[in-house]
């Protein structure tokens, strides 16, 4: 029962077909914190791009927490995928109070990222409509 019910997940998320996953509540926010290159561009970014442009979500935010602005600072292949994601409808955001920590917001927004303070709208998001994952 298991294995069929599997198999029916990925059919339907190989064909780009998770109408059925649709409802109310179409917003996602991914909040990224790893430092890990590996995470960013096996996990978070192949994600989070996917769930927009296949239309998992309506409306998806990408938020740049801590380790990861480092990373996506020091990082042109990252820095092109989220542009890439910009341009396809993706939100991103960063954490200001953390990049301030990293002395690195004006880095940040010179590469076009909004940076501001995010503890409030994410916990409104915790609180609201979203699901929000974290990697």
């Amino acid at each position: 029962m298991k294995l069929k019910f599997i198999v029916a997940i990925m059919a339907m998320l190989s064909f780009g077909n998770v109408n059925a996953f649709a409802g109310e509540n179409d917003k996602l926010a991914v909040v990224w914190t790893s430092g890990d290159p590996d995470v960013a561009h096996r996990m978070v970014l192949m994600y989070t791009h996917a769930a927009k442009t296949a239309g998992w979500f309506d409306e998806v935010v990408l938020i740049i927490w801590r380790p990861s602005q480092r990373l996506y600072a020091g990082d042109m292949d990252i820095q092109n995928k989220v542009l890439e994601m910009k341009e396809d409808g993706v939100r991103v955001e960063a954490c200001v109070v953390c990049s301030d920590s990293y002395g690195i917001t004006e880095r940040l927004r010179e590469t076009g990222l909004t940076v501001k303070p995010m503890g409030k709208p994410l916990t409104e998001m915790i609180k609201g409509d979203w699901k929000v994952v974290t990697f």
